[in-house]
């Protein structure tokens, strides 16, 4: 045991009268929501990267947190894992997710560096079996590192893109190896900064290359979890190929690889591109894409990521409404992709975020799932579109009629719609009645 969680006892679920700021309001993990627990629903995982990689930086100032595990090479990371097992364990947290830079420092050589993530790993296993928190989640950091600078799958120069397959494939087998459910590809670098030095069209070649060959080294080692990619528009890039949800079906279609990987959906990146989180996961769940989510927000004022924790449950319930109706998250879950700020220094501030997220995300569900079982909502949104139930409405989306029949067929009945309200003022109070 460490004394960095000092003096500070496991959270409890203690309802929504109580004023104990470490103790769930909301979030009660056996409560039943639409016949599942609650935990089963959520699947809530911890960031290794925000809560105990980042030191409080930003573009204008460096470190702001003193934690007892930086700048101590692999002593630190021993450290830093104990550490965040026993968050683990005082969050009552079934899942984590990690990068390899996360967990171990850079070697000289990438055996070097891969040898640290599986000392690591090794640590991570064995507090595995003394505890109940699971891997949700590994992934590969292709991004920080300035060989990176240029994309890893995506860089001009092949022996980048062999020393990020090395990173990938050690971090693939570690995850294999800890029972993890997912593995994910999050592209950082993967687009351009600009067009004068780029060739689109072999960058692209190279990206789905690099994802055919983890997909084939997957099922090499027998791996079962799902394989992700985590769509992002820009920043650090200008421009990223795994712009949005779209972009991504699109590119996994070309290469034919739309049914071997889905997507990690972050609030923020939706956001980034232009969209809400509700429309990211109502196009890939249309699409058979949905495969899990990074719970956070960005600031509606400043135009970057910056990773603060969920707090608007009607936004939420929104999220909620989307996933629920796609028959939950499957393998994936509620990745905590989020951080304090800069001026949260104590170890009780982490406690804080996790614990606020979770309220709302236990209060959107409950919000989404009474939404649902009331049917309202979903009796007007199938109003809407009724007459497509008709059998000459069939006939038109079964193929049985050209465009000149359609034609002739106006023509014939006479046939001029007149539009009708789509009732948007009224859809919102209804769904306000819920949240």
């Amino acid at each position: 045991m460490t004394d960095f969680f000092k003096g500070i006892s496991p959270i409890k679920f203690e309802g929504a009268d109580s004023t104990n700021p470490l103790a769930y309001r909301h979030y009660n993990k056996d409560e039943l929501v639409a016949g599942k627990r609650m935990e089963d629903h959520i699947r809530p995982a911890i960031a290794y990267w925000h809560t105990f990689a980042w030191e409080g930086g930003d573009p204008f100032g460096g470190r702001t947190f003193d934690r007892p595990w930086y700048d101590k090479g692999m002593e630190g990371a021993r450290i830093k894992a104990d550490v965040a097992f026993e968050m683990f364990d005082l969050l009552d947290a079934p899942f984590f997710c990690f990068h390899d830079a996360d967990i171990a420092p850079e070697g000289a050589t990438l055996a070097e560096s891969n040898r640290n993530v599986r000392e690591i790993g090794e640590i991570f296993a064995r507090k595995m079996q003394s505890g109940r928190t699971r891997l949700l989640w590994g992934t590969a950091n292709l991004f920080s590192n300035r060989r990176y600078m240029s994309g890893a799958a995506t860089n001009p120069d092949p022996d980048v893109f062999a020393y990020a397959a090395g990173q990938v494939k050690n971090v693939l087998e570690l995850t294999h190896e800890l029972g993890g459910d997912n593995y994910v590809l999050w592209g950082g670098r993967e687009g351009y900064e600009t067009l004068l030095n780029t060739k689109i069209g072999q960058e692209q070649d190279q990206m789905a290359r690099f994802i055919h060959l983890v997909i084939e080294h997957a099922e090499k080692i027998g791996f079962k979890g799902q394989v992700l990619i985590e769509p992002k528009p820009q920043e650090p890039s200008k421009h990223q190929y795994d712009y949005d949800v779209a972009t991504v079906y699109g590119f996994l279609k070309r290469y034919d690889l739309d049914t071997k990987v889905k997507c990690n959906i972050e609030v923020g990146h939706a956001f980034l591109a232009g969209h809400s989180f509700e429309h990211e996961l109502a196009v890939a769940a249309s699409l058979g894409m949905l495969g899990s989510v990074d719970a956070n927000r960005n600031d509606l004022q400043s135009g970057w990521d910056t990773d603060q924790f969920p707090n608007s449950v009607p936004e939420t319930t929104l999220a909620f409404y989307q996933i629920l109706k796609n028959g939950g998250l499957g393998k994936g879950g509620f990745n905590f992709d989020a951080k304090v700020r800069r001026q949260s220094i104590d170890p009780a501030d982490l406690l804080y975020g996790h614990i606020g997220g979770l309220d709302v995300l236990a209060r959107s569900l409950k919000a989404a799932a009474a939404l649902i079982a009331d049917g309202t909502y979903d009796k007007a949104v199938d109003a809407r579109y009724a007459g497509w139930q008709g059998a000459d409405a069939k006939a038109i989306l079964g193929g049985k009629v050209s465009l000149a029949d359609l034609a002739a067929r106006v023509e014939k009945d006479n046939i001029n719609p007149q539009p009708r309200s789509g009732q948007q003022e009224y859809l919102e109070n209804l769904i306000n009645r819920f949240v």
